[in-house]
């Protein structure tokens, strides 16, 4: 690939993707500078790899698929695990959930609920295409749905929300 349509091309990627990836990673991660590392290296294996996309959606799909993954190889990295990051001693970053609120409680659940959540009411996916995603059946997607949905109301009505209806 030439210079400039590479250029091209990480410039469109980064329009494109960058925003709906930080989301993402952040989502998984609950770490400002891990998520931009992530959303940097998926979009870096995108350009890099230039494999072949029958459209934007099978791309975005792609894209979506090695960020999860990457988040997921950060998480069990023993690098993550034996160090304390700076965010906990320096300022607080500009892109934090607020105190009580729905997206500190989503932050609170497991990374495989997140995932579904995220995939099913940020990006938009339904239940068969994040199963083809994350390579497991719609049924599993469904149950991971119902009991994020449950520890969440439970969560929300713990935090003051009263008894939330179904």
């Amino acid at each position: 690939m030439e210079g400039q349509d590479r250029e091209a091309l990480a410039r469109r990627l980064v329009d494109t993707y960058s925003d709906q990836l930080l989301r993402l990673a952040y989502s998984l991660l609950n770490n400002v500078p891990d998520a931009q590392d992530v959303c940097q290296e998926a979009l870096l294996k995108r350009l890099g790899h230039a494999p072949i996309f029958e459209s934007r959606e099978h791309e975005r799909a792609w894209l979506i698929r090695v960020t999860i993954n990457l988040c997921k190889n950060l998480r069990r990295s023993p690098w993550r695990t034996r160090t304390v990051g700076l965010d906990t001693v320096a300022e607080q970053a500009a892109f934090q959930p607020e105190e009580g609120g729905v997206l500190e409680e989503v932050q609170q659940l497991p990374a495989k609920y997140r995932e579904v959540l995220v995939l099913y009411y940020y990006m938009g996916y339904d239940t068969n295409e994040i199963a083809d995603i994350l390579g497991i059946r719609a049924e599993a997607v469904r149950a991971r749905m119902s009991r994020a949905r449950q520890k969440l109301r439970l969560g929300l009505e713990v935090q003051g929300y009263g008894k939330l209806s179904r």
